[in-house]
């Protein structure tokens, strides 16, 4: 069974190409203009093993805002479409992150139903060219799209960019955990016998 998926999200203020290989080996091409945001999605690909290829462009003129959260709307789409019906996946999973004196918990569920919390504050307005209001903002864009729950906690840290890194890699390992194929399912993961 291949699960990819070929994504393409034109507006009038972005245009977002995505290629995405659930059972990959992480290997990452991730351009959207905004060097931090490419580095964290780097990171989900290599952590959660993800064949990610990434092209965005936008109205990065105006902000970050748009480019942002079109790239997490698509990515969200990309993981919905390879996922498929959902059949015989683990569906949930969760992963502990340190990055230096960073602490991050991420938690998924694969529902089929979309809900995002995230718990946790940033001490600066932007890390490199991304206002870290955003990456909230993102995670809450990426579940929707992605129909999964996604619970985010930074649990202490002092650098802004060791907090979102750490959030960013425990993404990608939950999602490893909760993409996986378990050869003793049959079905959905469900006991109500369909998702959502």
């Amino acid at each position: 069974m291949s699960r990819i998926a070929k994504i393409h999200r034109a507006t009038r203020e972005t245009e977002v190409l995505i290629d995405l290989e659930l059972d990959g080996t992480g290997q990452a091409d991730i351009q959207t203009g905004l060097g931090f945001y490419d580095h964290l999605l780097h990171h989900v690909a290599h952590h959660g093993l993800f064949d990610l290829r990434i092209r965005a462009t936008g109205d990065l003129h105006i902000d970050e805002h748009h480019t942002v959260e079109d790239v997490a709307i698509s990515l969200g789409q990309a993981l919905d479409t390879a996922l498929g019906d959902r059949s015989g996946i683990a569906r949930m999973g969760d992963a502990f992150v340190p990055m230096d004196e960073a602490l991050a918990h991420v938690v998924v569920d694969l529902s089929g139903r979309a809900y995002a919390v995230f718990e946790g504050a940033f001490g600066t307005p932007q890390v490199g060219q991304l206002a870290t209001s955003l990456v909230p903002h993102a995670l809450e864009s990426l579940a929707t799209h992605a129909r999964m729950n996604l619970h985010t906690r930074v649990l202490y840290g002092r650098d802004d960019h060791h907090k979102a890194e750490a959030v960013f890699k425990a993404l990608g390992r939950a999602l490893d955990v909760a993409t996986r194929l378990d050869p003793r399912r049959t079905g959905v993961p469900s006991t109500k016998g369909t998702l959502a």
